[in-house]
């Protein structure tokens, strides 16, 4: 199987939700498919404000502004350490050239064991689509044959190259640091996790062919995360309206690169959602009055506030609630069944990739023919018919694979 079919989550953002930030900045960053791009980074929302209950002084309100606690981030880096080492090990699993033939073939061959597949095989200076499955890259046929569920979260570690990894993690500590500093490591943690699986489940209900790796998908999640935190905390921000505009535009940026080829869009829609609904869930505010009299001295009874939250952010605390556990249970129960939701929406297969002149949206298929000569084995490409000996001790299921992709390519 070809790391080129390694469908991959792409294109990342961030954006600046620290106090006292009065204006918008927007950056742009490159981002899974066997190839990488982060989103574009969100804009702050501006500085959160509310009038003190007997508003006095510039120092008073500068009190009640700092009244959300502020967190020290380790969960976010650790995560980027532990993708970095989880690489490369893959990289030492991959031993490109113990496992292809010639062993020259392989790019940065001086890297010994750790150099990259042939750049014809995998552009983004990584390991083997075959190596990749052993560490437990998404495959939907070892998730609903063989009970292998797991893979939807472990596919989330796994990164196609350098590239791919490094755009990612960039990512990752533009978005995930300042939410974690915001919002703590529990809920940052959990909104990383699930929306990362429920990419996952929703690539795998529409894309059942290849295998699937890249942090892509709970990257979306964290950027839905600051959607749904922006609408579910609305009276506590300041510019707010350009915030929502530009926020929104970033998402539709991002959710349209999606749709090139090689591109798992499917991951990027399914984590955003998820990560939309967890906001909020995860990351809703007491009013900011509530916060206020609990550190502040007491106030006449008329100014009380007495609930912690307003009553449209219950509202949205239960619907979202419902709709993403229902959504997981029943993407998990139909895929463990087998289901392909293009049997079901003969359209939907755009939105994950739109076919035009310049592109096909149609995996290439190669096929080799292999015949035993002795103690060798022939290995011959069917689409260009060029054929090698190799050693039949020496060629295994998984590196035959490799070999004929080699072949198919030259």
């Amino acid at each position: 199987m070809s790391n080129d079919n390694a469908r991959q989550h792409p294109l990342l953002l961030t954006w600046d939700p620290s106090p006292g930030a009065d204006h918008i900045e927007v950056q742009i960053h490159p981002r899974r498919r066997g190839g990488s791009e982060p989103p574009l980074s969100p804009p702050s929302p501006g500085r959160r404000h509310s009038p003190p209950l007997n508003p006095t002084t510039t120092d008073e309100r500068d009190h009640n502004f700092s009244l959300f606690k502020r967190w020290f981030p380790w969960l976010v880096p650790s995560f980027v350490v532990a993708n970095i080492a989880i690489f490369i090990i893959t990289m030492y699993i991959n031993d490109c050239p113990k496992h292809s033939f010639p062993p020259s073939s392989c790019f940065a061959s001086f890297f010994g064991r750790f150099s990259f597949q042939p750049l014809k095989e995998n552009p983004l200076f990584g390991p083997s689509s075959a190596t990749l499955g052993k560490m437990g890259a998404l495959e939907v046929d070892k998730v609903v044959d063989k009970h292998q569920a797991w893979r939807l979260l472990s596919c989330i570690w796994l990164h196609g190259g350098v590239v791919h990894l490094l755009a990612n993690m960039l990512s990752l500590v533009f978005i995930g640091i300042r939410l974690e500093q915001e919002f703590g490591f529990v809920r940052i943690g959990f909104l990383y996790l699930i929306s990362g699986f429920g990419g996952s489940l929703l690539s795998a209900l529409f894309i059942q062919s290849g295998i699937s790796v890249g942090a892509s998908g709970a990257l979306f999640g964290l950027l839905g995360g600051m959607l749904s935190e922006l609408l579910i905390n609305w009276t506590i921000y300041a510019n707010k309206f350009a915030a929502l505009l530009t926020l929104i535009v970033i998402v539709v940026i991002n959710l349209a690169v999606g749709i090139l080829p090689h591109m798992d869009n499917f991951a990027h829609i399914g984590g955003f959602i998820s990560g939309f609904l967890l906001g909020f869930v995860f990351l809703i505010r007491p009013q900011f009055k509530w916060v206020s009299q609990r550190n502040s001295r007491p106030v006449y009874a008329e100014h009380l506030v007495k609930y912690k939250h307003k009553p449209y952010q219950y509202v949205l605390w239960v619907i979202s609630f419902i709709l993403l556990l229902a959504g997981l249970i029943t993407g998990l129960v139909l895929l463990l069944r087998g289901v392909n939701l293009n049997d079901h929406c003969s359209w939907c297969h755009y939105l994950s990739c739109v076919p035009t002149s310049k592109w096909s949206c149609k995996a290439e298929q190669l096929y080799c023919e292999t015949t035993q000569m002795g103690n060798q084995l022939n290995i011959t490409c069917l689409s260009n018919g060029i054929s090698e000996l190799f050693p039949l001790s020496d060629t295994g299921s998984s590196k035959a694979q490799r070999l004929c992709y080699g072949l198919c390519s030259t």
